[in-house]
């Protein structure tokens, strides 16, 4: 018999206007959801989806845009956290400033957005989707701030999957490197060589929705999507 799936409605995406956010954004589009994007720079975002622009590091607000979208939408059905900033550098390279930023934005603003979010998606029995990486798997060297707050995003994860079991769903999703612009800004010896096995943004989208359409009671806890040849797997 076919499986129950669940609609994917209003869905607030972080970092939606480009990389793996505008891939989700894409995504929820296609089968039907209504996308909300919050972003730093939300000009790239395609006309007639509401997006607004914030810095998700910003406690403050980024709660107060989560819960005016939600008032927007009238709810939430569910949140992706795909908002997420490198700078690789040695521990002893790299200024506070950045190492600090680095894990405002990948690790507190996904538990600032998450908490905002909290009350829409306990009323509409809402999904969360973190996004860690990787290197939640096996740090690597030049890495600790990228790898201390994605080590952290999968644990708050799971902790949080813990905390409102039965209320919300939480997924985590590991991803390996992405072909999109996140490497642009970095320099050579930092970039991937032309050999690098990365995946597209679109198949790491395509496993969050369905994540998301899961029957009710039904929940995927973890997914972990890598080339066949990743070394940081097993």
């Amino acid at each position: 018999m076919p499986v129950p799936t669940t609609p994917i409605g209003r869905v607030l995406v972080t970092g939606g206007a480009s990389g793996l956010g505008a891939a989700v954004v894409a995504a929820v589009t296609e089968a039907g959801g209504t996308p909300i994007v919050l972003d730093l720079r939300v000009d790239a975002v395609p006309e007639g989806i509401d997006a607004v622009a914030v810095d998700v590091s910003d406690t403050d607000a980024v709660e107060q845009a989560v819960r005016q979208a939600a008032e927007r939408h009238d709810g939430l059905d569910a949140v992706v956290t795909a908002a997420g900033i490198d700078t690789p550098a040695p521990i002893d390279a790299i200024s506070s400033g950045n190492w600090e930023k680095i894990v405002a934005v990948n690790l507190i603003g996904t538990a600032s957005v998450v908490r905002a979010a909290l009350p829409a998606l306990e009323a509409s029995h809402g999904r969360v989707v973190t996004i860690s990486s990787s290197l939640a798997l096996r740090g690597v060297g030049d890495g600790t701030a990228y790898s201390a707050s994605k080590f952290g995003v999968r644990g708050f994860s799971q902790a949080l999957a813990a905390e409102t079991a039965g209320r919300i769903g939480v997924t985590n999703v590991i991803p390996a490197g992405m072909r999109t612009n996140f490497f642009a800004d970095r320099t050579e010896q930092y970039k991937p060589g032309p050999d690098a096995q990365l995946i597209e943004p679109e198949y790491v989208a395509n496993s969050i929705i369905f994540a998301l359409s899961q029957p009710a009671g039904c929940e995927i806890r973890e997914l972990s999507i890598m080339p066949a040849t990743e070394p940081s797997w097993p």
